[in-house]
């Protein structure tokens, strides 16, 4: 067996005859356990807290999106459409059109988006299921409002007495006359009836209006083949980068071509920047904490004086004496640092499966999630830590201490 690998677990199981160093020693553990934990936990609350935050543009973007290079709006031709149908790897594509509007009922206003979509939209997007009340409607004029518009401007469902009036500015150049500005003719108005509601949460809940597509291209004044996105829905296991080469070469330099996680790139890098900056303080919490490690095994190497003066003079080198410290040391931190991952994994578990703890004010079970990588990262961050306080606490061992 390995001399001082067998000695430091001697020292590891063994206690010492001062109660001083025993507590110590107890208490730096103790700390690692608690550190480790802490830092898995909070590496899986926020790993369940961005999965959470992702469902939500998950229901609205597909996996492939074609918008308008220059301006809002783009046209594609009937031969690009059957040509995009036929790509290999797409299984349905959507348009859509897109405008901002004001919206008017019964003295209460609100500034929203009116999205008009095609018959392919809800099976190329997740929208169906956030459907909270009501239908798609039955007819040209029923339009799906967010809940927060609903409750903002306390619309009714399926009232066609009184309709929401939807306001936009009428395309085109120039300046405004004063007889324009009297007779409100540079606005375009619709009379729309809300046939449903969905939800999904505040934000977009107050941000769309949806309608059928000829409805809103009318209303914009827009011809049959202008539309301000293409919505792709890709089979499983095909290859992004190839569809997307396709739909470029297909409709050329008018569109960009983007993926989900390019539509929500300041969400992604907002999520990673906050998990960067969680692990970073947790870490320097941690190697605060394993400032414990050193004073730990300073006070194990001076309790141990006696037993390191024996072994030098038995023959035992410098080197191995600092080794037996060194791996002490790793094999505290190391040890610590599972058994605090396993703790913490039983309580994530615990989450995962029971939600028994929710969101404060709310009955949402707070979202964590298990991922192995995140073990391997507390494990690694504590390993690294370890060892460079180890190899500082085992440097303190000199000739003049062992040989005097």
């Amino acid at each position: 067996m390995n001399f001082p690998l067998y000695i430091a677990k001697r020292y590891l199981r063994s206690k010492s005859t001062q109660n001083a160093v025993n507590i110590i020693n107890f208490i730096t553990f103790l700390v690692i356990v608690i550190g480790s934990a802490a830092l898995f936990i909070v590496l899986s609350a926020f790993a369940g807290l961005k999965t959470f935050s992702l469902q939500f543009t998950n229901t609205f973007d597909p996996d492939l999106k074609a918008i308008a290079t220059t301006g809002k709006f783009f046209s594609i031709s009937e031969k690009e459409a059957q040509d995009l149908a036929s790509i290999p790897g797409v299984v349905n594509y959507a348009k859509e059109l897109e405008e901002r509007v004001y919206l008017s009922y019964k003295n209460k206003n609100h500034i929203a988006y009116i999205k008009g979509i095609d018959h392919n939209y809800r099976a190329v997007t997740g929208l169906d299921s956030t459907l909270y009340y009501g239908n798609w409607g039955v007819t040209e004029y029923n339009v799906v409002a967010g809940r927060s518009i609903v409750n903002l401007l306390n619309l009714a469902v399926n009232n066609y007495q009184e309709p929401l009036q939807v306001i936009t500015l009428k395309p085109g150049k120039g300046s405004l006359t004063g007889d324009a500005l009297k007779s409100r003719s540079f606005l375009n108005q619709l009379s729309v009836f809300v046939s449903g509601v969905y939800a999904i949460e505040d934000n977009l809940d107050k941000k769309y209006l949806f309608a059928q597509l000829p409805l809103v291209q009318n209303f914009l004044e827009k011809d049959s083949t202008q539309v301000s996105g293409l919505n792709f829905k890709l089979k499983e296991g095909s290859d992004a980068e190839q569809v997307r080469s396709k739909i470029k070469t297909i409709l050329g330099d008018k569109t960009l071509v983007l993926t989900r996680r390019e539509l929500n790139r300041t969400l992604y890098r907002m999520l990673n920047t906050e998990n960067l900056a969680t692990y970073l303080i947790f870490t320097l919490v941690l190697i605060i904490a394993l400032f414990n490690v050193v004073g730990a095994i300073i006070m194990m190497i001076l309790d141990k004086r006696q037993s390191s003066k024996t072994l030098f003079a038995l023959g035992a080198t410098l080197k191995e004496l600092r080794t037996i410290y060194f791996l002490q040391g790793v094999l505290v931190t190391s040890l610590g640092g599972i058994i605090g991952v396993f703790i913490s994994s039983l309580f994530i578990g615990s989450q995962v499966w029971l939600e028994w703890f929710n969101v404060p004010g709310t009955t949402l079970p707070y979202p964590v999630e298990y991922n192995f990588m995140n073990v391997l990262i507390v494990l690694a961050t504590i390993s690294i830590l370890g060892v460079l306080s180890s190899k500082i606490a085992s440097s303190r061992i000199s000739k003049t201490l062992v040989s005097g």
